[in-house]
């Protein structure tokens, strides 16, 4: 049997895979997917600059009259969030002027619409953008963002964002110095402020709707998709139901939050190695079960309906460009940006290079809480400085304190929410998991039954999928030999 197989970020090993958690089987299907999406747009594909949801084709276009050249990003989002992903570019440039973001030069939708920047259009084109402009509030129409839209020459089957390219030797991404210098206080200063910087000016437009931007074929940016997060969209990947339609928008936390419950209740469901066996099965039921009941500590009834703020949900090193004291030159990748519950907010939880799942009791935990308020100083003195120059003041550093105070930051019931109501010794959350989960459906034992039969038929697929890919032979060309 093959030592490894390739995913879309390196390899894994049979014995791993039937240890991950997440569908192995649909996740080995993606760099053949992947690669099957490149194919055939040119021929320098070792040159792209590649996501799990998108493809970015650096282009050079050479100077005219004198003019230096201009390096630029052919981005191609998969198509089900390319409005998303232009939307949030045009937003947050009208609304956020000073966060640092690439310009978006123009973006065409799959046989659809184009749209180009209006100061690279006729000046016909300018002229009438410029009436629409200013007669739009007359008649009650929406404003139009500053670009023209017209038919694509050419019919597309992929709809592309036309982008700045990001990166030179004054801006560089922060994960390449993170693990070197992250203990500068100094640096760390600059980062956070940057970082306060950018959390506040998206936190002064709220919304009264949790959801994402999307844009129409007339060019006009709204609110009416629902929250795209990458969790979502891993989990839909998966073939697991999220029952959110992609026009679902909420105006309350609570039933978001609900639904967010009901989509890891989904994927137990139809991820077929969901539940390793029955003592994980019960853990994970009633940790769910019991969840529903603690919803109303975690979340506040005088923010039930809003504010609701632009969050940037995937915010890491990789996404953010830093000179070498790191000051924020560069944003990059708005693809998972959408308003939720300001409860929601909190500093980002690899501030101690782990991850959330990682902040165990103890010397994880407590560096982390001495980051967190380092962090929260710096935010509230730019809250401060803000409301001083007239700002509205929303005290997000109170909420976001208050998050920290209450355990809201964290997601592992077991380690850090559980305790704080109850503590068990190993038998007493046995019974306790024993007693809960009957709860979560009727017919509990059925359920976990069928749950298991589904685990040993999917191991079984998985170890012939090794099988396979060991017998079949080597194609240079395919995306495992890349």
């Amino acid at each position: 049997m093959p030592g490894a197989l390739p995913l879309l970020h390196g390899q894994i090993s049979l014995s791993a895979a039937l240890d991950d958690d997440d569908n192995v089987l649909q996740e080995l299907s993606y760099p053949q997917r992947r690669f099957d999406f490149y194919t055939c747009r040119v021929e320098e594909v070792k040159d792209w600059i590649s996501g799990s949801f998108n493809v970015c084709i650096p282009v050079v276009i050479d100077g005219q009259d004198g003019r230096t050249s201009k390096r630029v990003l052919v981005r191609f989002p998969l198509p089900y969030k390319l409005r998303c992903e232009a939307a949030t570019y045009i937003w947050t440039r009208q609304n956020c002027p000073s966060i640092p973001i690439p310009q978006l030069w123009g973006f065409a939708f799959a046989q659809g619409p184009c749209f180009t920047a209006i100061q690279h259009t006729s000046i016909v084109s300018r002229l009438k953008w410029y009436l629409h402009r200013v007669l739009s509030p007359l008649i009650g129409y929406p404003i139009r963002p500053p670009y023209s839209s017209g038919n694509c020459p050419y019919s597309l089957k992929t709809g592309y964002l036309l982008l700045d390219h990001v990166g030179s030797s004054d801006a560089v991404m922060l994960s390449e110095s993170w693990d070197r210098l992250r203990h500068d206080r100094k640096r760390r200063a600059n980062l956070f402020r940057g970082l306060s910087q950018i959390i506040l000016s998206l936190a002064q437009f709220p919304f009264d709707r949790i959801g994402s931007l999307t844009i129409d074929n007339q060019g006009i940016v709204k609110l009416t998709n629902r929250p795209l997060t990458l969790r979502l969209h891993h989990l839909e990947n998966e073939s697991v139901p999220t029952n959110m339609d992609r026009d679902l928008v909420y105006s309350t936390s609570d039933s978001y939050y609900m639904d967010l419950l009901s989509y890891h209740d989904s994927r137990l469901r139809h991820v077929p190695n969901s539940i390793r066996d029955k003592a994980d099965g019960e853990a994970q039921l009633s940790t769910l079960t019991i969840m529903r009941a603690l919803l109303p500590y975690f979340s506040c009834r005088k923010h039930r309906r809003g504010p609701f703020i632009m969050t940037l949900t995937d915010l890491h090193q990789s996404n953010l460009f830093v000179d070498s004291d790191w000051n924020i030159k560069s944003l990059v990748d708005l693809e998972w940006t959408c308003s939720r519950p300001v409860e929601m907010l909190h500093p980002p939880y690899w501030l101690t290079s782990r991850g959330v799942d990682q902040l165990y009791e103890g010397e994880h935990l407590d560096a982390f809480s001495e980051i967190h308020a380092e962090f929260m100083e710096v935010f509230d003195q730019e809250e401060q400085t803000r409301s001083q120059a007239g700002k509205k003041y929303l005290g997000l550093a109170s909420i976001m304190r208050r998050g920290w105070a209450i355990g809201s930051l964290y997601n592992i019931f077991l380690d850090h929410i559980q305790p704080r109501y109850s503590k068990l010794d190993d038998a007493g959350m046995v019974e306790f998991e024993r007693t809960v989960s009957p709860y979560w459906t009727p017919d509990i034992q059925s359920f976990l039954d069928g749950k298991l039969k589904e685990k040993e038929i999917y191991e079984g697929h998985l170890r012939d999928a090794f099988s396979v890919a060991q017998e079949a032979p080597s194609n240079p060309e395919s995306p495992s030999a890349n």
